[in-house]
């Protein structure tokens, strides 16, 4: 029974938390999309424009709308995205209160980092993706133009191109979390990972060439080279934890 151990949590009580943190969360999510909404429509914040920087070189005129709904649809899911990038502090910090009580105390040193190095890997993976990957894969598709096409992207179609690309860059920059997750909980061990590192490097280019189809060279040398310099970082950051784990068992025995 909960009552017998009094550093348990009765079963209610937990319902009850969850439900508080539960409105907190809903309450931030309001706020944050209420304020880039009005931002938003207001032009304070032109997504659009934003987003259309790397294709403008490549285009004589403008992007196009071929439904009159297109750009509320964007305007919206833009409102939606930046709200939940907004309140994503709240959100993390109301999921880690009612999920630490839980955890021993090796295990929050290891979430902690683990949290805010895949936020920051997420944000390199998409900035490298957007400053750099969609340009040059836009001017690769650009250089079959025809004297006799003219090239009219809608903007729905282009900007879903963006994000995908960004999404997909920022999930591949969180490997080294992934990796460093898996080595804490004994799943690798750098010594395999350094095994297979030809192996490693010819699975960055076959991702590569997945993630961005019909590439040029180029485009794929931008992702296969931070890739797999991201499996070189893994296997250190592996051997680092796997070392300060041993070390820790070794004075448990002690």
């Amino acid at each position: 029974m909960a009552g017998n151990n009094p550093g348990e949590m009765p079963f209610l009580e937990h319902l009850e938390e969850l439900r508080w943190r539960l409105f907190k969360v809903a309450v931030a999510l309001a706020i944050g999309i209420g304020v880039s909404f009005f931002l938003i429509f207001s032009k304070q914040i032109d997504v659009v424009a934003i987003l259309s920087e790397p294709i403008r070189p490549f285009i004589r005129g403008k992007l196009i709308v071929t439904h009159p709904a297109d750009l509320f649809d964007i305007a919206m899911n833009a409102a939606i995205t930046l709200g939940l990038i907004a309140a994503s502090p709240v959100i993390v910090w109301q999921i880690w209160g009612f999920l630490s009580p839980a955890l021993y105390t090796h295990e929050k040193k290891v979430v902690i980092p683990a949290l805010v190095g895949a936020a920051m890997l997420f944000l390199a993976g998409a900035t490298l993706a957007f400053k750099y990957v969609v340009p040059v894969t836009l001017g690769f598709f650009a250089s079959f133009q025809s004297g006799v096409v003219e090239i009219m992207p809608t903007v729905k179609d282009y900007i879903g191109f963006v994000i995908a690309m960004c999404l997909a860059f920022g999930a591949v920059f969180e490997l080294p979390v992934v990796i460093a997750l898996l080595s804490a909980l004994g799943i690798v061990q750098p010594h395999f990972l350094a095994k297979f590192r030809r192996h490693a490097a010819v699975g960055c280019l076959i991702a590569a060439a997945v993630i961005t189809p019909g590439s040029d060279p180029t485009s794929l040398l931008l992702l296969t080279i931070p890739l797999y310099g991201l499996y070189e970082v893994s296997i250190g950051l592996s051997r680092l934890i796997v070392r300060r784990r041993e070390r820790s068992l070794a004075a448990e025995v002690a």
